[in-house]
């Protein structure tokens, strides 16, 4: 996914050898390969950010999907309790369902 972004893996760079000259590594292919380094870098951060935004947003939504599950299960022990005898049946069969998608939601979990 974010692979074609990138110019070296760790073992390019690990690996890397410079050629020498009469004066020590050849400047501008150490320069060369630095700029590459640095865009990695660049996009490693640029991903780490994007990525954790998400993160929260997720983190967000699930916090609220927990609360409505809460809620809603809330409604359906106070219908069992006593408060059933006035409502309608099918409420506490809606409310069910209802809180069956929210905890697939939630949780990933399936039938």
């Amino acid at each position: 996914m974010y692979n074609e972004k990138l110019f070296l893996t760790p073992q390019e760079i690990y690996n890397k050898e410079f050629k020498i000259d009469a004066e020590g590594y050849r400047p501008k292919e150490v320069d060369q390969f630095l700029d590459m380094v640095i865009r990695d870098y660049s996009e490693f951060t640029n991903i780490i950010k994007k990525l954790q935004i998400e993160n929260r947003e997720l983190s967000s939504d699930n916090a609220k999907l927990k609360t409505e599950c809460r809620r809603l299960r809330a409604i359906i022990d106070t219908a069992q309790d006593g408060g059933g005898t006035s409502k309608p049946n099918f409420n506490n069969v809606d409310l069910l369902k209802r809180i069956s998608n929210l905890e697939k939601a939630v949780y990933g979990k399936s039938e």
